[in-house]
């Protein structure tokens, strides 16, 4: 198992409207491409303030990872949503993303 972490820093005022996208919108059509969270945080306190998420998506593989994300990102309807989530005005202002390998004494595997 690997995981990936992805850390949305948004443009302020913003955070918002993403929490909003991903619990009316994103979490349905990862449903329906297999994709699996294991979990999302904001920041209560440290860098990035009130303007940041955090997830943690679980994969099988790399190639797992690549067939669920690339049908993810050209599914009509998150296109579509995204777009409309985004009309008034961006929402992200950058993303970190890495790829996580658990260690043998780690809780999750």
């Amino acid at each position: 198992m690997i995981y990936e972490l992805r850390i949305y820093h948004c443009v302020t005022g913003r955070l918002s409207a993403l929490l909003k996208r991903f619990e009316n919108t994103t979490l349905e059509i990862w449903k329906r491409h297999g994709i699996r969270q294991a979990g999302f945080w904001t920041v209560l306190v440290g860098d990035g303030g009130n303007q940041d998420l955090h997830y943690l998506l679980a994969w099988e593989s790399m190639a797992e990872r690549e067939t669920k994300w690339n049908g993810f990102m050209a599914d009509k309807e998150w296109i579509t949503a995204r777009a409309k989530s985004e009309e008034d005005g961006p929402i992200i202002a950058n993303i970190v993303n890495q790829f996580l390998q658990p260690t043998s004494f780690s809780a999750l595997k």
